[in-house]
Protein backbone atom coordinates (compact mmCIF):
# COMPACT_ATOMS: atom_id res chain seq x y z
CA UNK A 1 0.00 0.00 0.00
CA UNK A 2 1.21 3.67 -0.43
CA UNK A 3 -0.12 6.96 0.51
CA UNK A 4 1.06 9.98 -1.35
CA UNK A 5 0.89 13.01 1.40
CA UNK A 6 0.93 16.92 0.81
CA UNK A 7 3.15 18.95 3.39
CA UNK A 8 5.98 16.98 4.89
CA UNK A 9 6.15 19.83 7.97
CA UNK A 10 5.74 19.49 11.48
CA UNK A 11 2.08 18.04 10.92
CA UNK A 12 2.25 16.10 7.99
CA UNK A 13 5.38 13.94 9.98
CA UNK A 14 4.46 14.06 13.55
CA UNK A 15 0.22 13.03 12.96
CA UNK A 16 -1.09 12.47 9.20
CA UNK A 17 1.96 10.36 8.26
CA UNK A 18 2.82 8.81 11.22
CA UNK A 19 -0.77 7.09 11.44
CA UNK A 20 -0.08 6.46 7.73
CA UNK A 21 2.88 4.43 8.82
CA UNK A 22 1.54 2.75 11.34
CA UNK A 23 -1.30 1.37 8.69
CA UNK A 24 1.34 -0.05 6.60
CA UNK A 25 1.15 2.41 3.98
CA UNK A 26 4.78 3.11 2.25
CA UNK A 27 4.95 7.02 2.93
CA UNK A 28 5.53 9.65 -0.03
CA UNK A 29 6.11 13.20 1.37
CA UNK A 30 5.27 15.90 -1.48
CA UNK A 31 6.37 19.74 -0.32
CA UNK A 32 7.83 22.60 -2.23
CA UNK A 33 10.42 23.45 0.47
CA UNK A 34 13.62 21.76 -0.58
CA UNK A 35 15.57 22.11 1.99
CA UNK A 36 13.16 20.09 3.98
CA UNK A 37 12.73 17.53 1.27
CA UNK A 38 16.25 17.26 1.03
CA UNK A 39 16.48 16.83 4.93
CA UNK A 40 14.09 14.06 4.53
CA UNK A 41 15.51 12.26 2.02
CA UNK A 42 18.98 12.27 3.81
CA UNK A 43 17.21 10.21 6.80
CA UNK A 44 16.25 6.39 6.55
CA UNK A 45 14.37 6.91 10.14
CA UNK A 46 13.27 9.82 11.63
CA UNK A 47 11.53 10.46 15.42
CA UNK A 48 8.18 11.68 17.00
CA UNK A 49 8.91 13.02 20.17
CA UNK A 50 5.46 12.58 22.56
CA UNK A 51 5.41 15.10 25.10
CA UNK A 52 3.60 15.01 28.40
CA UNK A 53 1.70 12.50 30.34
CA UNK A 54 1.45 8.98 28.09
CA UNK A 55 3.80 10.22 25.50
CA UNK A 56 6.27 7.88 24.17
CA UNK A 57 9.15 7.92 20.92
CA UNK A 58 7.76 6.79 18.06
CA UNK A 59 9.74 5.85 14.97
CA UNK A 60 8.99 6.19 11.73
CA UNK A 61 10.68 4.52 8.40
CA UNK A 62 9.37 3.41 4.95
CA UNK A 63 9.59 6.86 3.71
CA UNK A 64 11.04 9.31 0.49
CA UNK A 65 10.00 12.96 -0.34
CA UNK A 66 9.55 14.99 -3.62
CA UNK A 67 9.60 18.59 -4.47
CA UNK A 68 6.11 18.99 -6.31
CA UNK A 69 7.88 22.00 -7.51
CA UNK A 70 10.81 20.83 -9.09
CA UNK A 71 9.76 17.47 -10.13
CA UNK A 72 6.11 18.04 -10.29
CA UNK A 73 5.75 14.56 -12.70
CA UNK A 74 7.41 12.60 -10.09
CA UNK A 75 4.16 13.34 -8.15
CA UNK A 76 2.07 12.92 -10.61
CA UNK A 77 3.22 9.68 -11.30
CA UNK A 78 3.18 8.31 -7.93
CA UNK A 79 -0.42 9.46 -6.93
CA UNK A 80 -1.44 7.70 -10.21
CA UNK A 81 -0.48 3.96 -8.48
CA UNK A 82 -1.44 5.08 -4.63
CA UNK A 83 -4.27 4.17 -2.46
CA UNK A 84 -4.06 7.21 -0.45
CA UNK A 85 -4.01 10.54 -0.92
CA UNK A 86 -3.77 12.95 1.74
CA UNK A 87 -2.89 16.65 2.59
CA UNK A 88 -1.89 18.98 5.54
CA UNK A 89 -0.83 22.30 3.67
CA UNK A 90 -3.46 24.48 5.04
CA UNK A 91 -7.01 25.22 2.97
CA UNK A 92 -5.47 28.30 1.14
CA UNK A 93 -3.27 25.91 -0.71
CA UNK A 94 -5.37 23.05 -1.64
CA UNK A 95 -5.63 24.83 -4.96
CA UNK A 96 -2.54 24.09 -5.71
CA UNK A 97 -2.99 20.42 -5.05
CA UNK A 98 -5.74 19.89 -6.88
CA UNK A 99 -3.71 19.83 -10.52
CA UNK A 100 -1.30 17.09 -9.33
CA UNK A 101 -4.46 14.77 -8.16
CA UNK A 102 -6.15 15.31 -11.15
CA UNK A 103 -2.94 14.75 -13.24
CA UNK A 104 -2.48 11.60 -11.37
CA UNK A 105 -6.16 10.56 -11.79
CA UNK A 106 -5.90 10.82 -15.79
CA UNK A 107 -3.02 8.78 -15.57
CA UNK A 108 -4.48 6.31 -13.10
CA UNK A 109 -5.35 2.74 -14.35
CA UNK A 110 -9.54 2.79 -13.95
CA UNK A 111 -9.31 -0.98 -13.12
CA UNK A 112 -7.74 0.18 -9.86
CA UNK A 113 -9.48 0.83 -6.60
CA UNK A 114 -10.30 4.17 -6.47
CA UNK A 115 -7.99 6.68 -5.14
CA UNK A 116 -8.96 7.84 -1.73
CA UNK A 117 -8.42 11.44 -0.77
CA UNK A 118 -8.74 13.13 2.66
CA UNK A 119 -7.35 16.54 3.11
CA UNK A 120 -6.51 16.53 6.77
CA UNK A 121 -6.78 20.97 7.18
CA UNK A 122 -8.10 22.98 10.29
CA UNK A 123 -11.47 24.10 8.17
CA UNK A 124 -14.53 22.69 7.84
CA UNK A 125 -15.54 20.63 4.67
CA UNK A 126 -11.66 20.64 3.60
CA UNK A 127 -11.70 17.98 1.16
CA UNK A 128 -14.63 18.87 -0.64
CA UNK A 129 -13.25 22.54 -1.24
CA UNK A 130 -10.36 20.13 -2.70
CA UNK A 131 -12.78 17.99 -4.97
CA UNK A 132 -14.32 21.24 -5.99
CA UNK A 133 -11.11 22.53 -6.97
CA UNK A 134 -10.03 19.14 -8.64
CA UNK A 135 -13.57 19.33 -10.69
CA UNK A 136 -13.09 23.34 -11.80
CA UNK A 137 -9.53 22.55 -12.91
CA UNK A 138 -10.53 19.51 -15.04
CA UNK A 139 -13.54 21.45 -16.63
CA UNK A 140 -15.35 18.41 -19.27
CA UNK A 141 -12.54 15.97 -18.57
CA UNK A 142 -14.12 15.73 -14.75
CA UNK A 143 -16.89 12.57 -15.70
CA UNK A 144 -13.73 10.45 -17.07
CA UNK A 145 -11.88 10.51 -14.08
CA UNK A 146 -14.91 11.13 -11.39
CA UNK A 147 -14.99 7.27 -10.65
CA UNK A 148 -11.12 7.26 -10.32
CA UNK A 149 -10.96 8.74 -6.80
CA UNK A 150 -13.61 9.04 -3.74
CA UNK A 151 -13.35 12.15 -1.32
CA UNK A 152 -13.88 12.26 2.71
CA UNK A 153 -13.81 14.74 5.00
CA UNK A 154 -12.08 14.57 7.95
CA UNK A 155 -11.59 16.26 11.34
CA UNK A 156 -7.37 16.20 13.02
CA UNK A 157 -6.51 17.07 16.51
CA UNK A 158 -3.17 17.29 17.85
CA UNK A 159 -0.98 19.39 18.73
CA UNK A 160 2.53 20.44 16.86
CA UNK A 161 4.64 23.20 18.13
CA UNK A 162 6.98 25.03 16.86
CA UNK A 163 10.30 22.42 16.94
CA UNK A 164 13.34 23.18 18.35
CA UNK A 165 16.29 24.41 16.30
CA UNK A 166 18.47 21.70 15.24
CA UNK A 167 15.99 19.00 15.48
CA UNK A 168 16.01 17.76 12.01
CA UNK A 169 13.06 15.96 10.89
CA UNK A 170 12.07 14.49 14.04
CA UNK A 171 8.84 16.22 15.53
CA UNK A 172 8.24 17.09 19.13
CA UNK A 173 4.35 16.42 19.83
CA UNK A 174 1.54 15.84 22.30
CA UNK A 175 0.40 12.48 22.95
CA UNK A 176 -3.38 13.44 22.62
CA UNK A 177 -4.51 12.78 18.67
CA UNK A 178 -7.80 12.47 16.99
CA UNK A 179 -8.41 11.64 13.87
CA UNK A 180 -12.30 11.04 13.19
CA UNK A 181 -13.56 10.49 8.93
CA UNK A 182 -16.26 9.99 6.87
CA UNK A 183 -17.21 6.74 6.86
CA UNK A 184 -19.70 6.63 3.83
CA UNK A 185 -17.64 7.95 0.97
CA UNK A 186 -15.69 4.38 1.31
CA UNK A 187 -17.78 1.78 1.42
CA UNK A 188 -17.00 -1.45 2.73
CA UNK A 189 -13.04 -0.72 1.73
CA UNK A 190 -11.99 1.96 4.41
CA UNK A 191 -8.27 3.23 4.65
CA UNK A 192 -6.03 0.96 7.14
CA UNK A 193 -5.32 3.68 9.44
CA UNK A 194 -4.71 2.27 13.02
CA UNK A 195 -5.91 5.31 15.72
CA UNK A 196 -8.24 7.11 13.28
CA UNK A 197 -12.15 6.19 13.59
CA UNK A 198 -14.98 6.33 10.82
CA UNK A 199 -17.79 8.02 12.09
CA UNK A 200 -21.57 8.35 9.76
CA UNK A 201 -21.67 12.58 10.70
CA UNK A 202 -18.93 14.19 10.93
CA UNK A 203 -20.34 17.74 11.13
CA UNK A 204 -20.56 17.39 14.89
CA UNK A 205 -16.89 16.27 15.30
CA UNK A 206 -15.47 19.05 13.07
CA UNK A 207 -17.52 22.13 14.94
CA UNK A 208 -16.91 20.50 18.25
CA UNK A 209 -12.69 20.93 17.40
CA UNK A 210 -12.77 23.52 15.67
CA UNK A 211 -15.12 25.48 18.06
CA UNK A 212 -13.32 24.44 21.30
CA UNK A 213 -9.52 23.45 20.15
CA UNK A 214 -8.98 25.97 17.69
CA UNK A 215 -11.08 28.89 19.24
CA UNK A 216 -9.59 27.83 23.11
CA UNK A 217 -6.13 27.93 21.44
CA UNK A 218 -6.64 31.06 19.48
CA UNK A 219 -8.30 32.76 22.81
CA UNK A 220 -5.66 31.77 25.35
CA UNK A 221 -2.92 32.70 23.02
CA UNK A 222 -4.35 36.47 22.26
CA UNK A 223 -5.02 36.81 25.84
CA UNK A 224 -1.54 36.01 26.69
CA UNK A 225 0.04 38.27 24.66
CA UNK A 226 -2.14 41.03 25.93
CA UNK A 227 -0.51 39.85 29.18
CA UNK A 228 3.37 39.85 27.82
CA UNK A 229 3.15 36.38 28.09
CA UNK A 230 5.50 33.95 25.80
CA UNK A 231 4.31 30.58 26.63
CA UNK A 232 0.82 29.37 26.01
CA UNK A 233 1.09 26.82 28.98
CA UNK A 234 2.02 29.99 30.73
CA UNK A 235 -0.95 31.86 29.60
CA UNK A 236 -3.15 29.43 30.74
CA UNK A 237 -1.44 29.44 34.42
CA UNK A 238 -2.75 32.83 34.44
CA UNK A 239 -5.77 32.39 36.38
CA UNK A 240 -7.24 35.36 35.11
CA UNK A 241 -6.95 34.40 31.57
CA UNK A 242 -7.84 30.55 32.20
CA UNK A 243 -11.24 32.36 33.36
CA UNK A 244 -11.50 33.88 30.01
CA UNK A 245 -10.81 31.08 28.19
CA UNK A 246 -13.04 28.89 30.17
CA UNK A 247 -15.77 31.41 29.80
CA UNK A 248 -15.25 31.82 25.96
CA UNK A 249 -15.56 27.46 25.53
CA UNK A 250 -18.81 27.48 27.80
CA UNK A 251 -20.06 30.09 25.13
CA UNK A 252 -19.28 27.50 22.02
CA UNK A 253 -20.42 23.96 24.09
CA UNK A 254 -23.75 26.02 24.28
CA UNK A 255 -23.71 26.64 21.08
CA UNK A 256 -22.57 22.87 19.92
CA UNK A 257 -25.17 21.36 22.48
CA UNK A 258 -28.18 23.35 20.68
CA UNK A 259 -26.74 22.67 17.04
CA UNK A 260 -26.14 19.25 17.38
CA UNK A 261 -27.48 18.00 20.50
CA UNK A 262 -24.14 17.10 22.36
CA UNK A 263 -24.55 16.26 25.62
CA UNK A 264 -24.00 18.87 28.09
CA UNK A 265 -21.77 16.50 30.43
CA UNK A 266 -19.70 15.41 27.60
CA UNK A 267 -19.07 18.61 25.92
CA UNK A 268 -17.62 19.80 29.43
CA UNK A 269 -15.16 16.89 30.20
CA UNK A 270 -14.04 17.73 26.60
CA UNK A 271 -13.26 21.57 27.69
CA UNK A 272 -11.50 19.88 30.69
CA UNK A 273 -9.34 17.53 28.39
CA UNK A 274 -8.31 20.56 25.57
CA UNK A 275 -7.33 22.70 29.24
CA UNK A 276 -5.42 20.11 29.87
CA UNK A 277 -3.69 19.93 26.90
CA UNK A 278 -3.14 23.58 26.61
CA UNK A 279 -1.52 23.66 29.59
CA UNK A 280 0.97 20.63 29.15
CA UNK A 281 4.64 22.80 30.37
CA UNK A 282 6.10 19.89 28.03
CA UNK A 283 5.30 21.44 25.24
CA UNK A 284 6.96 24.52 23.86
CA UNK A 285 4.18 26.36 22.05
CA UNK A 286 4.02 29.92 22.10
CA UNK A 287 1.62 33.14 21.86
CA UNK A 288 3.25 34.60 18.43
CA UNK A 289 2.69 31.38 16.82
CA UNK A 290 -0.28 30.16 18.23
CA UNK A 291 -1.79 33.95 17.25
CA UNK A 292 -0.18 33.97 13.83
CA UNK A 293 -2.63 35.18 10.87
CA UNK A 294 -5.61 36.82 12.98
CA UNK A 295 -7.25 38.68 10.20
CA UNK A 296 -7.99 34.51 8.80
CA UNK A 297 -8.68 33.83 12.39
CA UNK A 298 -11.44 36.72 12.51
CA UNK A 299 -12.91 35.49 9.35
CA UNK A 300 -16.42 34.43 8.64
CA UNK A 301 -16.96 30.94 8.98
CA UNK A 302 -13.52 30.14 11.40
CA UNK A 303 -12.85 30.12 15.05
CA UNK A 304 -14.48 33.51 16.45
CA UNK A 305 -17.49 34.87 14.33
CA UNK A 306 -18.29 31.50 13.16
CA UNK A 307 -19.54 30.25 16.60
CA UNK A 308 -20.39 34.02 17.93
CA UNK A 309 -22.74 34.37 14.77
CA UNK A 310 -24.35 31.10 15.06
CA UNK A 311 -24.53 31.89 18.62
CA UNK A 312 -26.45 35.24 18.07
CA UNK A 313 -28.56 34.29 15.67
CA UNK A 314 -29.74 31.70 18.17
CA UNK A 315 -30.35 34.59 21.05
CA UNK A 316 -27.29 32.86 22.77
CA UNK A 317 -24.48 34.35 24.80
CA UNK A 318 -21.71 36.01 22.89
CA UNK A 319 -20.25 37.97 25.48
CA UNK A 320 -17.05 35.86 25.87
CA UNK A 321 -16.22 35.38 22.49
CA UNK A 322 -16.65 39.00 21.65
CA UNK A 323 -14.00 39.73 24.42
CA UNK A 324 -12.01 37.39 22.57
CA UNK A 325 -12.29 39.14 19.23
CA UNK A 326 -10.96 42.13 20.96
CA UNK A 327 -7.79 40.84 22.48
CA UNK A 328 -7.25 39.25 18.75
CA UNK A 329 -7.64 43.12 17.47
CA UNK A 330 -4.39 43.64 20.07
CA UNK A 331 -2.51 40.81 18.31
CA UNK A 332 0.38 43.16 17.36
CA UNK A 333 3.48 41.15 15.74
CA UNK A 334 5.40 43.04 13.33
CA UNK A 335 6.85 39.20 11.75
CA UNK A 336 3.30 38.16 11.42
CA UNK A 337 1.99 39.38 7.87
CA UNK A 338 -1.84 39.24 8.86
CA UNK A 339 -0.77 40.85 12.22
CA UNK A 340 0.84 43.82 10.53
CA UNK A 341 -1.96 44.25 7.82
CA UNK A 342 -4.51 43.99 10.50
CA UNK A 343 -3.40 47.03 12.68
CA UNK A 344 -2.72 48.73 9.15
CA UNK A 345 -6.67 48.09 8.71
CA UNK A 346 -7.27 49.74 12.06
CA UNK A 347 -5.69 52.44 11.67
CA UNK A 348 -6.94 53.37 8.07
CA UNK A 349 -10.50 52.06 7.70
CA UNK A 350 -13.49 53.08 9.71
CA UNK A 351 -15.16 50.90 12.29
CA UNK A 352 -18.29 49.58 10.07
CA UNK A 353 -16.21 48.64 7.07
CA UNK A 354 -13.16 47.33 8.87
CA UNK A 355 -16.27 45.09 10.93
CA UNK A 356 -17.49 44.20 7.53
CA UNK A 357 -14.72 43.80 5.73
CA UNK A 358 -12.78 41.06 8.01
CA UNK A 359 -15.76 39.73 9.71
CA UNK A 360 -17.86 39.24 7.19
CA UNK A 361 -20.78 40.03 9.25
CA UNK A 362 -23.57 42.68 7.50
CA UNK A 363 -24.59 45.28 9.68
CA UNK A 364 -28.16 44.15 9.83
CA UNK A 365 -26.59 40.86 11.47
CA UNK A 366 -27.18 40.27 15.37
CA UNK A 367 -23.67 40.10 15.97
CA UNK A 368 -22.32 43.32 14.12
CA UNK A 369 -22.96 45.73 16.66
CA UNK A 370 -20.95 44.47 19.61
CA UNK A 371 -18.11 43.44 17.28
CA UNK A 372 -18.20 47.20 15.89
CA UNK A 373 -17.81 48.44 19.51
CA UNK A 374 -14.60 46.16 20.19
CA UNK A 375 -13.17 47.03 16.81
CA UNK A 376 -13.95 51.00 17.81
CA UNK A 377 -12.41 50.84 21.38
CA UNK A 378 -9.33 49.27 19.93
CA UNK A 379 -8.96 52.04 17.22
CA UNK A 380 -9.13 54.79 20.00
CA UNK A 381 -6.85 53.63 21.66
CA UNK A 382 -4.65 53.54 18.78
CA UNK A 383 -5.36 57.05 18.32
CA UNK A 384 -4.93 57.83 21.38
Amino acid sequence: MKAVHFGAGNIGRGFVGLLLHDGGYELVFSDVAASLVDAINATSSYTVHEVGEGGTDRVVTGYRAINSATDPQDVIDEIATADVVTTAVGPTILKFVAPHILAGLALRDPALPPLQVMACENAIGATDLLREEIRAQAGEAWDAVANRAVFANTAVDRIVPAQAPGAGVDVTVEPFFEWAIERGPFGDNPPHIPGAHFVDDLAPYIERKLFTVNTGHATTAYFGAQAGIEKISDALADPAIAAKVAATLEETSTLLEAVHGLDAADLAAYRATILRRFANPALPDTVGRVGRQPLRKLSRHERFVGPAAAAAERGLATSALVAAMAAALEFDEPEDEQSVELQRRLREEDAATFTTGVTGLEPAHPLFAAVEKVVRARQAALAG
